[in-house]
């Protein structure tokens, strides 16, 4: 079963890391940590009409949370903040509730499906989604308002 959860998809994933690093001007920024493992992500972005124009993502975590992060960063661009918070939603129900792997862009995360049989992993592999919304949400907030 631990074969199942470390895959050679997985480790593969976890160590091609991209869009890895900082944004130098974001418009967003969030960092986010898990409490149990110590895994941390610090994620930067970018937004133009609505959609991520440009992401950075600096991610010290677990096998795990750095597959989630590589998914995460190999499709984030052009992804609109519904589609973020989607992938979050499908991921967390799969592993938390058995539910079917998301679909769409971030449809890849269905390699991580293992994950669910090990509920101290959960945080550590939405880590990466859960910094991403955050940062949406942070650029939102900074964004001028119209007059």
């Amino acid at each position: 079963m631990i074969d199942d959860l470390y895959s050679d998809r997985i480790l593969r994933l976890a160590a091609n890391m991209p869009r890895a690093g900082r944004l130098a001007h974001p418009d967003g920024t969030a960092e986010k940590t898990a409490k149990l493992c110590g895994s941390r992500i610090v994620v930067d972005l970018r937004m133009e009409d609505g959609r991520v124009a440009d992401f950075a993502q600096d991610a010290r975590a677990c096998a795990l949370g750095q597959a989630a992060a590589a998914v995460l960063g190999a499709n984030v661009i052009g992804a609109s903040a519904a589609e973020i918070e989607a992938a979050r939603d499908a991921l967390r129900a799969m592993l938390k509730a058995g539910g079917p792997a998301p679909e769409g862009r971030f449809a890849d995360l269905a390699v991580l499906a293992p994950v669910r049989e090990f509920p101290p992993r959960h945080a550590s592999t939405l880590l990466a989604f859960e910094a991403a919304v955050a940062a949406v949400a942070d650029a939102q907030a900074r964004r001028p308002q119209a007059a």
